[in-house]
């Protein structure tokens, strides 16, 4: 009996022992499936990682999109979505178009096929000069005329940036084209030269209407301008307007500079009125001497000027840097010819008659 219940239990503890072995058993087949499942995951993620371009690839041949690095490298144009792209070595460069959309004369579009011409990779962005981001731009840059045009900092690393830095503004990491000067098309400017207190003035400066003149006392077409508008405007608005005289004197008008500093002695005793109609009177008198300062010396005493001080005011040419301000700024407003007569922001061009300048003054003294 004893060795009957002995051989009973014995049979219960291999069935037991049995049923553990099959469990280990199961336990390490399950380990071997996950060893198997991690290994092929691990070689999909390598294979992702180490030939992901094929896969772009094969989503190419499969979807007829996406283009891998490697596939790339290999040409230089390809189609895609019914585009023709084109590889270039230049980097992408973003341009910041100032405009006004309801100014005609103002649209871009002209300047940026040039520029894409020259800079196939630029990307522009239409900004309206009216706006707050345009206003700040405007403020940062200076900027006098639209369209205007700011591009940024990876111009650097392009060809044309060796050509272009002469007419480049740099503001903080952008660069504004100094579009006047550089021979763009001007839209319009959007902001007056200004009046400083060393120019010569004529009218209040309490007058809401400021006209600009720069002009060149030794050109033919001033001294017209001068007598067929400048003078007819100065009688019929007198105080209404105030008269801004800038000198603007090109390196071929040999006594023009001379002319420029003898008007501004005449100014500073009061009679820059009467000391320029004589200069423009006998323009081609002084304009052909070699020497003309005997000449304008001479002119001072006839219209009664106090010649120890005049004298002395042109022979120490003490305006002299107050004329090269007025070409510098000149030149920044891309001036070509004189006379350029500005009426607030509006520009009259040397062809321009006194009936158009007096169509636009009537008009800003409605405002």
């Amino acid at each position: 009996m004893e060795d009957e219940k002995k051989d009973q239990a014995t049979d219960e503890q291999y069935v037991q022992l049995g049923e553990i072995q099959e469990e280990v058993e199961e336990t390490e087949e399950e380990k071997k499936d996950k060893k198997i499942k991690n290994l092929i995951s691990a070689i999909i993620l390598l294979a992702g990682l180490f030939v992901g371009s094929l896969f772009v690839d094969v989503a190419q041949m499969v979807r007829g999109g996406g283009f891998s690095e490697r596939a790339l490298k290999s040409t230089d144009v390809f189609s895609s979505g019914g585009k023709t792209w084109v590889a270039y070595s230049e980097p992408l460069v973003k341009v910041q178009v100032i405009s006004d959309d309801t100014c005609e004369a103002c649209k871009p579009d002209e300047v940026l096929i040039g520029l894409k011409q020259a800079l196939p990779t630029i990307s522009n962005e239409k900004i309206d000069f009216n706006s707050e981001k345009g206003k700040k731009i405007i403020a940062q840059f200076e900027i006098k005329t639209i369209p205007a045009f700011i591009f940024s900092k990876e111009i650097e690393k392009t060809e044309l940036f060796a050509k272009a830095q002469p007419f480049l503004n740099k503001q903080g990491e952008s660069y504004a084209i100094k579009s006047a000067e550089a021979g763009f098309p001007v839209g319009k400017y959007i902001v007056a030269p200004q009046i400083s207190e060393k120019d010569i003035t004529i009218g209040s400066s309490e007058s809401t209407v400021k006209v600009v003149a720069f002009s060149n006392f030794q050109s033919p077409s001033d001294k017209k301008a001068y007598a067929e508008i400048i003078t007819p405007m100065l009688k019929e608005y007198g105080d209404k307007v105030q008269l801004d005289f800038k000198s603007y004197v090109p390196p071929t008008a040999t006594q023009g500079t001379g002319a420029a500093l003898a008007a501004a002695c005449a100014n500073e005793q009061g009679k820059f009125v009467d000391y320029a109609g004589k200069l423009f009177a006998s323009q081609d008198a002084w304009g052909k001497a070699k020497d003309a300062t005997p000449i304008f010396k001479g002119y001072a005493a006839t219209i009664g000027l106090k010649l120890a001080d005049f004298n002395k005011c042109l022979d120490d040419k003490k305006y002299q840097d107050q004329i090269t301000a007025n070409v510098a700024e000149g030149q920044s407003f891309g001036l070509q010819a004189t006379p350029s007569i500005f009426i607030g922001t509006d520009l009259q061009l040397p062809t321009a008659k006194y009936d158009d300048m007096k169509k636009v003054i009537d008009e800003q003294l409605a405002k």
